[in-house]
């Protein structure tokens, strides 16, 4: 092809980049038969980008499928992770080879002579690939253990600083081995949160970039069909943080159909600005351990489907779709059934192996595998349910789970979080209490915890012993004792008073039994002899005593009589005094049969 025409400020920049090319050995003269006119492109800082068009070659060459990994994959390895790295490869395509045979493919033509590229060039259909493939390769050994690689992305994550420690030595001895180098100003290290491929990571879950998010609340209402795409298209990358996601963007989904006119309505701008209002305001989503143990609530109506997977009581993600033309028509009951088999398709690779519950507000679906009489679609779907290890449970009420730290039985107004939002105070989704989740206000119980270790003298003895270099099972991370990367609680001041009242006695905790109570607790906290302690709280709590069921049988000779057989067999019998005097009487004698 014929080199494209260019404006002289254009022309000045192409002879400046083709000599910077040169001088770095990327790019020579070439007698090649083929060639690909060059343009260019205005970043958003200015400059200007040197593209080839490289649309016939591309046409012409066979595809390269290499997978791209999913990123909610990447984020899901980096669970319990507290300390994470961050290294970008220094112009990733420009570190690989072209091979020798294949140099002429690679010729573009420009108005100051016809060259080709030595190394990887952009605009080729193969080159993401091939650099997906090799970061792989380099790095497989350590893949899903410490290091998440996307393209030329790499996040090392570890549990404690130690860890950390050897995982960035390891990171940095390969990339030496290889060749591979980095680019210093883009790289950050030993960081408590990071943020990756739009994302937010840290010892607390996943979050938005608060950068994108200001993107799309700054966003001015579309005034045409791709620009509605495009705010649909940066709205959805989120939209797992974004309860009924679907539903709220219904009345703009419906302007991207097929022959509908583009009129902006009020239902659009109302849709439009919930979005935004949801994206500043969305919640923390755990990542998801390996112990199963999943809750997925289910609900459906005629806006959509909707989703939501929990474990240990916080939120892992919401998903949610708006019905297909044909699921109109569907009855209730098999409405609600999709969304069950919605929610096992979308997060197979989380629920499938593992036991888990499943709870819906449709009573009737908690009997489904038991029905004789099931249509075919039916029938289709209770297949797929066989395959997984899951019961059915009836949970009362929509299934509304708020992830803005409250229980779905005493639910407050989202702008009490707004609020404490806008006075900095950090707001954290804990699952300390053992309900879906609870409001925490951070750090004020940590670095109580922090501060009064060392009056412990048992825990003072432990650090003296880790700060001398003796061997422990205890470690320090960021100042505070650790066991198994859990606080350890000194019995100083009330501290684990305080913890064993929040657990049992906080007002969305509902006062569970002792096994209950200990299991909410452990993750998060230890101290010597805590599960006795545990069971005496719960065993001397006096709401309890006065207020719940005895599940035992009564002692001694106070059981229970058998059903009578007959009328008359057995009667009961009392009497009932200081009445009112009635002809000089003022007691009932009452018989019971």
């Amino acid at each position: 092809m014929a080199p494209y025409r260019m404006a002289p400020i254009e022309l000045k920049e192409l002879k400046e980049q083709l000599q910077e090319l040169l001088d770095k050995g990327f790019i020579r003269p070439s007698i090649s038969p083929w060639g690909a006119p060059v343009l260019f492109v205005k970043k958003k800082d200015g400059s200007m980008r040197m593209c080839i068009d490289y649309r016939r070659l591309n046409k012409a060459t066979v595809k390269n499928r290499y997978p791209l990994p999913r990123i909610d994959d990447l984020f899901d390895q980096s669970q319990g992770a507290s300390v994470f790295s961050n290294i970008d490869l220094r112009s990733g395509y420009h570190q690989l080879k072209v091979a020798d045979g294949a140099t002429s493919k690679t010729a573009f033509r420009t108005r100051y002579g016809h060259y080709e590229f030595l190394v990887m060039p952009f605009g080729l259909t193969n080159a993401l690939a091939v650099l997906v493939a090799l970061m792989n390769r380099v790095f497989h050994e350590y893949l899903d253990k410490f290091v998440i690689v996307f393209i030329d992305d790499i996040l090392i994550y570890s549990k404690s600083e130690k860890e950390h420690k050897t995982h960035l030595r390891i990171v940095l001895q390969i990339l030496r081995e290889k060749q591979l180098y980095a680019k210093f100003s883009k790289c950050e290290f030993w960081l408590k949160e990071v943020i990756f491929l739009g994302h937010v990571i840290s010892g607390r879950g996943v979050e938005v970039d608060p950068k994108k998010v200001e993107a799309v609340v700054s966003w001015a209402p579309p005034k045409d069909v791709s620009e509605l795409r495009s705010f649909l298209g940066m709205a959805g990358y989120y939209r797992r943080f974004v309860e009924g996601f679907s539903k709220i963007a219904a009345p703009l989904t419906k302007l991207l159909r097929k022959n509908t006119k583009y009129v902006w309505d009020e239902s659009c701008q109302k849709s439009f600005d919930e979005l935004k209002k949801k994206l500043t305001t969305a919640p923390v989503l755990a990542l998801p351990s390996n112990h199963g143990e999943f809750v997925v609530y289910n609900d459906a109506s005629y806006q959509g489907l909707g989703c939501v997977l929990m474990q240990d009581g916080r939120v892992i993600a919401y998903a949610s779709r708006q019905l297909r033309p044909h699921e109109v028509n569907y009855p209730t009951h098999d409405l609600e059934l999709a969304a069950v088999v919605f929610a096992l398709k979308i997060w197979r690779h989380y629920l499938y192996g593992e036991t888990f519950k499943i709870l819906t507000d449709h009573k009737s679906l908690k009997y489904i595998m038991d029905q004789k009489n099931l249509n075919s679609l039916q029938r289709r779907w209770i297949e797929l349910l066989k395959d997984y290890d899951c019961t059915i449970d009836y949970h009362p009420g929509k299934a509304n789970v708020v992830v803005d730290a409250l229980s779905r039985k005493g639910k407050k107004n989202i702008n009490d979080l707004v609020d404490l939002r806008a006075i900095n105070v950090d707001l954290e989704v804990d699952g300390v209490t053992g309900l879906l989740a609870r409001l925490n206000i951070q750090p004020l119980l940590h670095d109580k915890i922090r501060e009064k270790q060392k009056e412990d003298p048992e825990l003072a003895k432990i650090i003296q012993d880790i700060e001398e270099g003796k061997e422990s099972p205890f470690e320090m991370v960021d100042g505070m004792l650790k066991m198994n990367g859990i606080a350890c609680v000194p019995n100083v001041d009330n501290l684990r008073k305080e913890i064993l009242d929040e657990a049992h006695s906080y007002a969305y905790a509902m006062h569970p039994g002792a096994t209950k109570m200990y299991h909410t607790i452990k993750p998060y906290f230890w101290w010597r002899g805590m599960k006795k302690e545990a069971a005496e709280h719960a065993f001397t709590c006096l709401v309890c005593q006065k207020v719940k069921a005895e599940h035992q049988a009564p002692v001694g000779k106070l059981q229970p009589l058998p059903i009578p057989e007959w009328k008359w067999e057995r009667i009961t019998m009392d009497f009932v005094y200081g009445l009112s005097s009635s002809r000089g009487k003022d007691a009932v004698w009452v018989i019971v049969d």
